[in-house]
C-alpha cells in the first residue's frame, strides 16, 4: 500500500464513521438491492463467479453522494441474493489512474481473477476534454482470492489507441474465443460517432489493436459506453450504452440509453455485423451500463446500474440529502426468444418470498382487494381479460396502465417520481406482469421478460395500497419479500 492509497483509505474510513448512521437511518434504503454504504454508486464492474462466490464490483464515490473521485467498491454473495459489503478494492493511487478508477470487467482463469479497467487522468490546464486534456489508460490487475487485488499494470496506454478517435475510449470487457483473448472498448471518434474497438491478446498481458469491431451506425449517438459481447444459443449479442441518441416516439426518451444489437461476429476479420436495429433493454427511467457474466450453471446473468448519468435537468433522488445515491438492479438472466433478448428475475429470489396472497379479481371501475398492499413485495398478475383500459395503482401516485386499443403499456409517476413522469412501450397483448417492489424502486417484467420497466420511486409514508381501475379480469399472487 503506497502513501496515496493510505491517505485515500483513511479519508474513506473517516467518512464512514461520520456518515454511515445517517445513511442507514434513511427510510429509502432498499431491502434486497445492492447499495453504496455511503456516497454514490454507478456502473457494475468486474462481475463474476469465482470459487463458488459471486462478486460484484462497482463504480463508487464514497465521499460525495453526487459523484466524485471514482473507486471500485466490492460486494460478495453466496447466493446472488444477499450481498455483503467488502469495502473499497481499487484505489486511484498511481499516475495512470490518479483521477479515477473507471469501469471495467473481470476475466476468470483457473486460479485467478484478472481485472481490466480504465484509469482516468485529466490535465489541469484548460482543455475541451474530448479531443485533448484527458488520458484513459487500460489497466490490468490480478486477484488470487477475489478479495485482494494486486499487481496493477498498464496494458494499453492512451497514446496506443488507434488514430481518428477522441480521448473518450474506455470500459474494457474481456472474453475468450478459442485460444485468443479479446477486449472490447467503448469509443467516440473525432467526428463524434460511437464505436466499439477490438483488441486481442494471447496471454492477457500484451494487447494489440485488431479493428473497429462495431459502428459507426446512423443515428446511434456520439459515444458508446460499457460494451459487452457474448453468445447465447449460437446468437451473438453486443451490448452498448450509447450517448446522444435522439428520442423517437416512445423510444430513447432517457438522457442516455442502454441496449443491444443481435448480429454475427467474425473474429478473424474483427467485425460484428448487426442483423437488426438497436433495441433498448429497459423502458423505464433508471437503467444503465449493464454488464454480464456466465455462472457455473451456464446462465448469462446481467447486472445494471439502477440510475443514469447526467439526469440533473430531468429528475432527482431525495436520498442525496441523507448522504447516498443509487443502487443496482436485481440481477437478471438473459435468454434468446424469437431473435430478441428476454430478461428473467433469478429463481434465487424466490427464497425471499413469504405470506402468499392469492386472488381472482374482476375489475369494474375503481376496484380494491382487502389486504392488498405493501412496499417490499413480489406481485405476479396474469390477465384473463382486459377492457379498453386497465390501470394498476401502486405506491401513492405511481400507476401502470394498458390501453388495449393502442397496444400501449405506460408507467406514470407524479410527485413520487421526483421529476420522473411517463414512459411507454408497445405491447401487442398484455398477458402477465411480474413486479419487484422495494422501498424506493420498482422493476416491472412484462410478458415473461419481453419488456422491462425499471424506476426509482419515493412515495409518502404509508402509501402502500395496490388497487385497480378500468375493466378486466385477472389472477394475482403476492408475496412479501424479506
Amino acid at each position: 500500500m503506497n502513501a496515496l492509497q493510505k491517505e485515500l483509505k483513511l479519508s474513506i474510513e473517516n467518512a464512514l464513521k461520520l456518515n454511515k448512521s445517517k445513511v442507514d437511518s434513511d427510510r429509502w434504503r432498499l431491502k434486497y438491492h445492492v447499495m453504496p454504504p455511503i456516497g454514490w454508486l454507478n456502473d457494475p464492474n468486474g462481475v463474476c463467479q469465482y470459487n463458488g462466490k459471486y462478486h460484484l464490483f462497482y463504480q463508487y464515490s464514497p465521499l460525495d453522494a453526487e459523484g466524485g473521485l471514482k473507486y471500485w467498491g466490492h460486494a460478495c454473495s453466496d447466493d446472488m441474493v444477499k450481498f455483503e459489503d467488502q469495502g473499497v478494492k481499487l484505489y486511484p493511487d498511481r499516475a495512470d489512474d490518479v483521477h479515477g478508477i473507471y469501469s471495467g470487467s473481470a476475466f476468470v482463469t483457473k486460479d485467478k481473477i484478472h481485472f481490466f479497467y480504465t484509469g482516468n487522468v485529466k490535465k489541469s490546464e484548460s482543455y475541451d476534454f474530448v479531443n485533448n486534456g484527458r488520458e484513459q489508460n487500460t489497466i490490468h490487475a490480478v486477484s488470487d482470492d477475489g478479495y485482494n487485488i494486486t499487481k496493477k499494470h498498464t496494458v494499453i496506454r492512451a497514446d496506443q489507441y488507434p488514430q481518428g478517435f477522441s480521448t473518450h475510449i474506455r470500459d474494457p470487457k474481456v472474453f475468450a474465443k478459442g485460444d485468443m483473448y479479446y477486449m472490447v472498448l467503448g469509443a467516440r471518434d473525432i467526428n463524434s460517432k460511437g464505436q466499439v474497438l477490438l483488441f486481442q491478446s494471447d496471454d492477457l498481458k500484451r494487447w494489440n489493436f485488431k479493428s473497429v469491431f462495431a459502428g459507426p451506425y446512423q443515428n446511434l449517438g456520439y459515444m458508446w459506453e460499457c460494451p459487452d459481447f457474448f453468445t447465447i444459443d449460437q446468437t451473438d449479442v453486443l451490448l452498448i450504452s450509447p450517448q446522444g441518441v435522439k428520442p423517437k416516439g416512445h423510444l430513447y426518451n432517457n438522457v442516455h440509453q442502454s441496449g443491444y444489437l443481435i448480429g454475427q461476429a467474425d473474429f478473424p476479420k474483427g467485425r460484428f455485423e448487426p442483423k437488426g436495429d438497436f433495441i433498448e433493454l429497459d423502458c423505464g427511467f433508471d437503467f444503465y451500463a449493464p454488464q454480464t457474466f456466465c455462472d457455473s450453471k451456464g446462465r448469462r446473468i446481467m447486472w445494471a446500474w439502477m440510475g443514469l448519468p447526467d439526469i440533473e435537468n430531468d429528475y432527482t433522488n431525495p436520498t442525496v440529502q441523507k448522504g447516498w445515491q443509487h443502487a443496482m438492479t436485481i440481477p437478471r438472466q438473459l435468454l434468446i426468444k424469437d431473435g430478441k433478448l428476454i430478461q428473467k428475475p433469478l429463481e434465487e429470489y424466490q427464497k425471499l418470498r413469504k405470506d402468499l396472497l392469492e386472488s381472482n379479481i374482476e375489475v369494474k371501475g375503481k376496484t380494491e382487494q382487502k389486504g392488498l398492499s405493501g412496499d417490499v413485495y413480489e406481485l405476479i398478475i396474469d390477465f384473463e381479460k382486459i377492457g379498453e383500459v386497465l390501470q394498476i395503482n401502486l405506491r401513492e401516485d405511481t400507476t401502470i396502465s394498458y390501453n388495449s386499443k393502442d397496444r400501449l403499456l405506460s408507467l406514470y409517476h407524479k410527485k413520487s417520481g421526483y421529476g420522473r413522469t411517463m414512459r411507454k412501450t408497445e405491447v401487442e397483448r398484455l398477458k402477465k406482469l411480474q413486479i419487484f417492489s422495494d422501498t424506493s424502486s420498482l422493476e416491472i417484467f412484462v410478458n415473461e421478460g419481453e419488456k422491462v420497466f425499471t424506476t426509482r420511486v419515493y412515495p409518502k409514508e404509508n402509501q402502500t395500497k395496490i388497487s385497480f381501475d378500468g375493466q378486466g379480469k385477472l389472477k394475482l399472487k403476492k408475496w412479501e419479500l424479506v
